[in-house]
């Protein structure tokens, strides 16, 4: 039975998430209706992360079986982009082992967060802006905290599902991308729900002075949600890109260069 991935950009504001949900159009439901269509059979997709509502992607994983491909591999995204709406790509397609699974064979993720200190009509989906002072220097400076393997229970929503709050976070930083933009990557193993949203709107906080570096460092040792920060809103989220073991898309025309976005 072919196994096959497929690498996805979209834009996530008129969806609930990656997830199916009975009562809402996910990314999920959206492809595989597409996939029903294409095999005239029932299709599952499994992706590498399940992002939320709003939360938009340059190279969200999935991975798909059926009993029979009859469509050359390098023609599957065009069979499937047209039939979907604009706002979900299937950028590429290839054939992977039979133990490949989009979620669990992952080894890193990474996220990129945007936010504004100017307002645009035309960025309000796409980018956080922030209508209040803050110190760059100091948002800058406290992303090097999180980097380190940490129990993230304190930068994360519960969720009765999960069953460990520990990640192991690779890279964490900010780059100014011009005088009013500023972008902030961070890799890890895995991430839990809530957790990078909420690691934002912690920064923002101690860049706007609300916060003290001692509470954050502290708030990564108590496993304590008493004094969590609010979210960042779901627009200015990206699932940049997953890690596997092995290339998985070949001549892979994913976009990684900021200035495109």
């Amino acid at each position: 039975m072919p196994n096959i991935a497929l690498l996805i950009e979209y834009d996530g504001t008129n969806y609930a998430g990656w997830q199916f949900q009975p009562n809402a159009i996910s990314i999920q439901e959206a492809i595989e209706k597409a996939l029903q269509n294409i095999y005239k059979t029932k299709v599952s997709v499994v992706s590498a992360g399940r992002t939320d509502a709003g939360v938009h992607s340059y190279g969200q994983v999935a991975n798909f079986k059926v009993e029979n491909n009859p469509i050359p591999i390098k023609k599957i995204p065009k069979a499937i982009n047209s039939l979907l709406y604009p706002d979900i790509r299937i950028l590429n397609a290839n054939y992977v082992p039979d133990d490949f699974n989009a979620r669990y064979s992952a080894i890193a993720r990474e996220y990129i967060y945007k936010i504004s200190t100017k307002f645009s009509v035309f960025e309000r989906n796409f980018c956080h802006f922030i209508p209040f002072k803050i110190d760059i220097d100091k948002l800058f400076e406290i992303s090097a905290i999180f980097v380190g393997s940490f129990n993230f229970t304190s930068f994360s929503k519960n969720n009765p599902d999960t069953k460990s709050y520990i990640c192991n976070v690779e890279k964490s930083f900010w780059e100014k991308i011009d005088n009013y933009h500023y972008f902030f990557t961070i890799k890890a193993n895995r991430f839990i729900y809530g957790m990078v949203r909420t690691i934002i709107g912690t920064m923002i906080d101690y860049a706007r002075g609300y916060k003290s570096k001692e509470i954050i460092v502290e708030a990564l040792n108590n496993l304590s949600r008493n004094n969590i920060s609010a979210l960042a809103p779901a627009s200015g989220l990206y699932l940049n890109k997953i890690y596997y073991p092995n290339e998985i898309f070949f001549n892979n025309k994913q976009l990684m260069n900021y200035e495109h976005h």
